[in-house]
């Protein structure tokens, strides 16, 4: 009881200290994310739970969808801003005729795949195997490029398509012979299933051999063009408050795994917290879009190079405007 009182003390005074808007002042914008467990669904509880969307005159209505469902709809312009907007798929929207930009970074690139079956040993041992994967997810696309710096045929795995909530289950249940994931899925098996074994994708080693940089950017928050050029006043206010979410969650990564894992178990929400003081896996790089502009473009020709995307999409899906 003692911890819980503590615990809700820190958030109370966390949020007393921001004075936010009045509410007639409240911009309304709603944000498409991936449904948890994801990384897109990492900040908005703590944005909402702290009110920094009100902090800056923004009210955020953070929507979930599956990850075909997200991309359905933000590319329709159902949604105009999107928070689980993945780099490669930003880039084929704007291939495609969908004007959009990659407003700041969240989190750089890190992807796993995980085994139960003993005589699976290497990534190279899943030819001709079965692997259960979000396969409409810019982080399987990306570990596409991955196996294949380690010389595996992908065109030999037989993948099972699941939305990214169904992977945990996958992968407890055995069904299929590995499963690819992320973060903060991946934490949240181990946490539930200590002997499941990491296949390594080599990769840092991979991407700074082939692009002399260890900055992967992956996934951040992205709109429509037409969007952003009305709201270039509210594009600074909304980084901010991702910034913000960003560095509290470091600072208290005890309290933000409670927000971030509120069904879980405190064995679940001590795996996230881990997470969060280490980063290697997380990888949050709260960072402008023009900021790693030149990192951007090498994950674009890591998806040229395995036919992901059929030509460079343009110098607009990387936004260029004022953050500040």
């Amino acid at each position: 009881m003692r911890r819980r009182y503590q615990i809700g003390l820190s958030l109370l005074l966390a949020v007393s200290a921001i004075t936010p808007a009045s509410a007639q002042e409240l911009e309304k914008l709603s944000i498409v994310v991936f449904g948890a467990p994801s990384l897109g669904a990492f900040l908005p509880p703590v944005i909402k739970q702290l009110k920094l969307d009100e902090k800056y005159g923004m009210s955020i209505d953070f929507q979930e969808r599956t990850p075909d469902a997200y991309t359905a709809q933000f590319n329709s312009g159902e949604f105009k801003v999107g928070g689980s907007a993945a780099l490669l798929t930003v880039g084929l929207a704007d291939i495609r005729g969908v004007k959009v930009t990659y407003l700041f970074n969240l989190f750089d690139y890190w992807g796993a795949v995980v085994t139960s079956r003993p005589e699976i040993k290497t990534i190279k041992d899943l030819e001709g195997k079965d692997i259960a994967a979000a396969k409409g997810t810019t982080n399987y696309v990306m570990f596409d490029w991955f196996a294949r710096q380690l010389g595996v045929d992908t065109s030999k795995l037989s993948v099972v398509n699941t939305a990214t909530p169904g992977l945990v289950g996958y992968a407890l249940a055995d069904r299929a012979t590995a499963v690819q994931l992320w973060e903060p899925a991946y934490t949240t098996l181990h946490a539930k299933k200590p002997s499941i074994q990491l296949l390594d994708l080599k990769i840092a080693e991979s991407w700074e051999k082939a692009t002399g940089s260890r900055n992967i950017p992956y996934l951040g928050v992205a709109a429509h063009v037409d969007w952003a050029e009305q709201h270039k006043a509210l594009i600074p206010k909304l980084y901010a408050a991702y910034k913000d979410a960003g560095a509290w969650t470091v600072a208290h990564p005890d309290d933000a795994a409670k927000l971030i894992s509120p069904k879980g178990n405190d064995g679940d929400r001590k795996a996230i917290a881990d997470i969060i003081r280490a980063n290697e896996r997380l990888g949050m790089n709260i960072r402008a879009a023009a900021e790693v502009k030149k990192e951007i473009r090498s994950v674009y020709d890591a998806g040229r190079s395995i036919a992901f995307l059929p030509s460079d999409p343009s110098d607009a899906t990387i936004y260029g405007g004022p953050m500040q």
